[in-house]
């Protein structure tokens, strides 16, 4: 549910679900044509969504895997431990996402995915949906937006808008920063939203091997949505693996 307070909610509009299952389709019929595969694995020592920690500061366990075709469709499915509050007996999120990327020019490129959060043997619902789409320039800027009448897991809009930079210091090290505003619904969080940010140090330990360590800052908004515990400054010390 992407944070560590929950409640039951009604029945959903089918409208993600449907474009879901349109965007599947064409996304899977590119992949009969050419296909690559790739994935990811990842150890950290906290879990850090959106300025807020999904494991209460403990380490995760991460592991991806794309399928992308030559037309731009591509397929992704993403897992990791979680820890949120223990009535909602959640501790494995499941992430499947399917887009289409494609450069626009030498400079522009672009994405946009749809991306269904799924928490599988919890006590409630918390599963929800959330449309996105990033714009990048030179590969190293990128302006996102996120939308999902479900935001959080709960019947509610959200709107989640971020900026970001990337800067190559040398061949192995690079800074990455980005600042990011969620809009909320006051009348279910009690507040309209967010602002958080991190600033990551990423260097190339060898072959396809990173090492991240990243700080995460919140306002006060957020701390009076998901808890001091849970958000807040935090710093976070990640080793990726691509393969």
């Amino acid at each position: 549910m992407k944070q560590n307070i929950f409640r039951a909610r009604e029945a959903r509009a089918p409208l993600f679900t449907a474009v879901c299952v349109v965007v599947g389709l064409m996304a899977f019929g590119s992949q009969a044509k050419a296909a690559d595969i790739n994935g990811n694995a990842t150890l950290t020592t906290d879990y850090v969504w959106r300025g807020s920690t999904q494991t209460q500061g403990d380490p995760a366990v991460q592991v991806g895997f794309k399928v992308a075709g030559a037309a731009g469709f591509y397929a992704s499915v993403w897992g990791s431990n979680v820890k949120f509050a223990p009535e909602s007996e959640a501790n494995t999120e499941l992430d499947v996402t399917v887009g289409w990327g494609k450069a626009l020019s030498e400079d522009w490129a672009v994405d946009a995915n749809l991306l269904h959060y799924r928490y599988p043997s919890t006590a409630v619902d918390l599963d929800w949906t959330e449309l996105n789409g990033t714009l990048t320039w030179k590969g190293n800027y990128w302006a996102s937006f996120g939308y999902s009448n479900e935001a959080l897991g709960y019947d509610a809009d959200g709107i989640y808008a971020l900026v970001g930079a990337k800067v190559p210091i040398n061949e192995r090290l690079r800074l990455e920063a980005s600042a990011a505003h969620y809009f909320l619904d006051d009348a279910v969080v009690a507040r309209s939203g967010y602002t958080h940010g991190w600033l990551s140090a990423v260097w190339g330990v060898k072959g396809p091997l990173e090492a991240r360590l990243t700080v995460h800052a919140t306002d006060n908004n957020a701390k009076a949505i998901f808890g001091d515990d849970y958000t807040g400054s935090r710093v976070e010390a990640a080793l990726q693996a691509s393969f």
